[in-house]
């Protein structure tokens, strides 16, 4: 017998135009949390110039921010799931705001990390709702919808950047946290007002046999007693912490391979080797999120990861041997970002197609934890790096993206796929009728 609730019968479609604004929404709000993450690294300075902490001390709230965010996510989903994601992105609107404003007159580490803790709260809320959202809203697209709202948080930072850095040149990093704080968290909460559910699961199109979706809606207590989430779960916390790593140790990577200042000159734009290869990172991995979202609806998931993680494998590859020459190493990392930060739209698509839609907020809430798990092994890139050098860290995450290509193809396919027919089959026997309408 199955105890899987089923999904419901699909009623008329919402217009196609609704859905779509309800996606540029959440890829707004997606945007507006993107500096708790990547705008941070503009504050580290100017804080341990006024208190003298330490940037080791000052760092550990960012790996408070991440563990935070992630962890918390499928409570917060749960709500979703229950109460619609109105008022758990207006929740999480308050809190970004108010973390921001935390930082803002934090004199002591304590509250610093306080801080942390309610931005990675308030963030969580408003990234595991609207990812879980889009996939709801977008049944036939799950890949594309993932993809981009994924994308809103990859790149988003790229909008403030240069307004926040003037900020703190010109009144100083206490102003530049209150008034973004405020203003990302007031975008937020307004938009949460016009954040709705689809109000009936709509029918997901067929479009291929190499995209199967389940006609099943798993609990999340289901889905944790389901092998193939594990091994979901492994194979990201495989590609993101070796992602992780690498976006943690650029900088010193750069400078120890002494190419950090060097100019590279690309398509008519030159700029020291370091600087170029951050900015090119940062666009890649936000294209690279709905590119490979896009390509996993139409060739389908597995084998988009597949080529996804073997690509990661083979840039990290050309790191460990060639990553000396200024320009390699920008192209190199480029590409890795471009391939890295597909996980955030690939793996919320399987899930969905894996898990049903009626809990997928709660169910990719679990999934996503894996990076956070994956954020705790970061640290040891350094220590591996400084006993064996940079090439062994680029070694093993090599291996990590090679195996999980492999993992892909051969275990998650030929599993998911046995997973979904075999539990269907089971629903549709005349005794697990009998069972459900008793």
């Amino acid at each position: 017998m199955v105890s899987s609730t089923e999904a419901s019968p699909p009623a008329p479609p919402h217009s196609s135009g609704f859905r779509w604004i309800q996606l540029a929404m959440g890829i707004v709000c997606m945007a507006m949390i993107a500096n708790l993450q990547y705008g941070w690294t503009l504050f580290v300075d100017p804080i341990d110039a006024k208190y003298h902490w330490g940037r080791t001390a000052i760092q550990l709230a960012f790996t408070i921010f991440v563990v935070t965010e992630t962890w918390l996510v499928p409570v917060e989903a749960w709500f979703v799931d229950k109460y619609g994601p109105r008022i758990v992105i207006m929740f999480g609107g308050v809190m970004i705001a108010l973390a921001w404003v935390l930082n803002s007159y934090a004199d002591s580490l304590t509250l610093l990390y306080a801080a942390a803790v309610v931005g990675g709260i308030g963030a969580g809320a408003v990234y595991g709702t609207c990812v879980g959202n889009a996939l709801k809203w977008f049944p036939d697209r799950r890949g594309l919808a993932a993809g981009a709202t994924a994308a809103g948080f990859g790149a988003g930072a790229a909008l403030t950047v240069v307004p926040i850095a003037s900020m703190i040149a010109a009144s100083g990093y206490q102003s530049a946290f209150f008034t973004f704080g405020i203003g990302q968290g007031l975008i937020v909460f307004v938009l949460a007002l016009f954040l709705r559910p689809p109000s009936h699961a709509a029918p997901a199109r067929k479009k291929q046999l190499n995209l199967p979706q389940t006609k099943i809606d798993y609990t999340p207590p289901q889905v944790l007693r389901a092998p193939i989430f594990w091994i979901m779960y492994l194979v990201f916390v495989m590609v993101a912490s070796g992602g992780l790593m690498t976006a943690a140790q650029i900088a010193p990577i750069a400078k120890d391979f002494g190419i950090a200042n060097e100019p590279v000159s690309l398509a008519g734009f030159q700029m020291a080797a370091l600087t170029f290869a951050i900015s090119l990172d940062r666009i890649f991995d936000g294209f690279g999120r709905p590119l490979f979202g896009w390509v996993s609806d139409n060739i389908g998931r597995e084998h988009t990861m597949f080529i996804a993680f073997g690509t990661a494998a083979l840039m990290l590859l050309t790191l460990s041997t060639y990553g000396h020459i200024p320009l390699v190493f920008v192209l190199a990392t480029a590409v890795y970002f471009g391939v890295f930060g597909e996980i955030y739209s690939l793996f919320p698509a399987t899930s969905g197609d894996t898990f049903g839609s009626k809990y997928a907020t709660t169910n990719n809430g679990m999934l996503y934890t894996a990076k956070g798990t994956a954020s705790l092994l970061v640290p040891l890139a350094s220590l591996v790096s400084a006993k064996y050098g940079w090439q062994a860290v680029f070694v093993i995450g090599v291996a990590l993206n090679a195996t999980a290509a492999l993992m892909a193809l051969f275990v998650i396919k030929p599993l998911r796929r046995a997973f979904i027919l075999g539990k269907e089959a089971t629903a549709t026997t005349p005794a697990a009728q009998d069972a459900r309408t008793a």
